[in-house]
């Protein structure tokens, strides 16, 4: 927000004055990560009891005389910023969705924006729920509480007991690991020791994953045994991993997910692949797949499945990337919100099973798994996943396993700066997607495009590049190692291709600078190439070829 949105949000907030959504504080120097904690406790969880989607903790403002004072609490915005990870780690998985400075006529205002607590989730500080009475901090009463966790039970399909299941249905080591997961995940609460002593019935009620000792879907799906499954049918809780290519295979994992969604991962070839910065001569050498961006990717999948719908999880692996598809329409927002907003979801499909997953480090559930996702994609120079949302009800997924267009990943190398919403925009430009003309204008001021409306390219320098390079650069298209893969790529896909099939894949793809007749003799070469490495052959005649690929 801007000076004069802040200076009227306060003027909002004063005017109405203090309710159980607002609280103001003098905030001096000596409030303690504690008290704040428990105010986010309160706020978020009244915020949601009142069918509000924030709630506000202001600093700076007397709460006796409605008038700013201002504050000098944590004047250091690093400092102030760090208030964010102390609360999730006072809370295991919430925090403030921002925090605002004003600098109004009557001293600095610190403003905390707290989302409402989730439905069926209620906030905890330190494993204790907080709420107001009036204008006073209280212990959340046994009634709010419950007014909270029922909002979804009758409707969420994984918060059921399952009847007659007890704890022989659970797997052993899925109980172990849960317990080292647990014990991970709140370790400034809980030592080692202490945990180790719980009995297991005590450790999943901890862990949101059973009803006072009762055990539900959301238990059996991350602990089940692969034998107990049946009682949830005709539910197909079910992973299934396909190779999709030259090579054909596919595998089916069920529960316990907690320890079958790695099993999934280690069943996709995952390659050392080598990337050389420009004027470099030591490569950089990254896996294919990133192990935290696929099991996030596919946690995600289990959380927020529709099981409803009675389908199963699926992971496609191609040769250059993986497409992870799960039924039931993206719940709230678009992926965007979260990569760029930092979107925070009040809503869950499977909100006692989301609570589950994050009990038990699986999963975020403050929207910023999506954002961690697309983070690490452009740490590594890849390009960045794609979201699909085309066909209702279903969500799908791509995580790239190949540099589309080197000049992107090398430009990633040299300005590790770029804002990401500028990286958003070049990972369009180089998979030759549409990008709007405000992007357009930026990005070509910024000198990191070229080329006319609709075939821009990505530049192969920087800003500081000289006149000859931006020459090259207007001029250049990509490497033919780049133009022979899209043949390959055709011919495994309809194997058989003529000379107008790849002349119409590759036309408009090469450089504006050459002409038709240079196209037609830029194409030949191509095939003349891939024909003397022996990858494809004519199986027609020389004037009417039918190119294929070599057995």
């Amino acid at each position: 927000m801007d000076h004069a949105a802040l200076s009227a949000l306060l003027t909002q907030l004063i005017s109405n004055w203090e309710s159980e959504v607002v609280e103001f504080k003098r905030g001096k120097d000596g409030f303690s990560s504690n008290e704040l904690g428990k105010y986010v406790s309160a706020l978020a969880n009244e915020a949601n009891l009142r069918g509000r989607d924030r709630a506000w903790l202001v600093f700076g403002v007397d709460d006796k005389t409605r008038s700013v004072v201002g504050t000098s609490y944590k004047e250091n915005p690093a400092h102030l910023q760090a208030d964010k990870m102390q609360i999730i780690n006072g809370t295991g998985s919430f925090t403030v969705r921002d925090i605002y400075v004003l600098d109004h006529a009557d001293g600095r205002v610190v403003l905390f924006e707290i989302p409402a607590a989730p439905r069926g989730m209620p906030i905890n500080w330190n494993g204790h729920y907080y709420g107001r009475a009036n204008e006073s901090l209280v212990a959340l009463g046994h009634e709010k509480l419950d007014e909270i966790r029922s909002q979804t039970l009758a409707t969420d399909w994984t918060a059921q007991p399952v009847e007659g299941a007890t704890f022989a249905d659970l797997d052993p080591q899925a109980l172990k690991v849960a317990r080292e997961r647990f014990v991970a995940k709140h370790a400034n609460r809980f030592s080692p020791e202490e945990v180790a002593g719980w009995s297991d019935g005590a450790l999943l009620d901890r862990a949101k994953l059973t009803q006072d000792g009762k055990i539900t879907r959301a238990a059996l799906l991350l602990l089940g045994k692969s034998e107990s499954v049946w009682r949830l049918n005709p539910h197909p809780v079910e992973i299934t991993w396909k190779l999709d290519g030259e090579e054909r295979a596919y595998e089916h994992f069920g529960p316990p997910f907690l320890l079958t969604s790695s099993q999934v991962f280690a069943r996709i070839r995952n390659i050392q692949l080598r990337l050389l910065p420009e004027n470099e001569l030591l490569a950089h050498e990254v896996a294919k797949y990133d192990q935290k961006v696929v099991l996030e990717a596919l946690h995600n999948c289990i959380a927020h499945q529709d099981y409803a719908r009675l389908a199963r999880v699926i992971v496609t692996e191609r040769p250059d990337r993986l497409i992870l598809v799960n039924e039931g329409g993206f719940f709230e927002g678009q992926p965007e919100d979260y990569v760029l907003h930092e979107h925070v979801p009040r809503r869950y499909r499977n909100p006692f099973l989301t609570q589950a997953m994050t009990e038990l480090n699986m999963i975020d559930h403050m929207g910023y798994g999506i954002q961690d996702i697309y983070r690490r994609q452009r740490e590594r120079f890849f390009p960045l996943p794609d979201y699909d949302l085309g066909e209702p009800n279903v969500v799908r997924l791509t995580i790239h396993g190949r540099v589309v267009d080197p000049a992107y990943s090398q430009l990633l190398m040299q300005q590790t700066g770029l804002p990401l919403a500028d990286v958003l925009a070049l990972d369009r430009v180089q998979k030759r997607l549409p990008i709007t003309d405000v992007a357009v204008r930026h990005l070509k001021q910024k000198h990191l495009i070229e080329g006319r409306k609709p075939n821009f390219f990505i530049s192969a320098s920087v800003a500081d590049a000289t006149s000859q390079k931006a020459r090259y650069i207007k001029t250049r298209a990509f490497d033919d190692h780049h133009y022979e893969e899209m043949i390959l790529g055709f011919l495994r896909e309809f194997r058989r291709a003529s000379r107008k099939d790849i002349d119409d894949l590759l036309r408009n793809k090469l450089s504006e600078a050459l002409d038709e007749s240079q196209k037609k003799s830029k194409i030949g070469n191509l095939l003349s190439g891939l024909r003397i490495k022996g990858r494809i052959y004519n199986a027609g005649s020389k004037a009417v070829p039918e190119w294929r690929l070599m057995d």
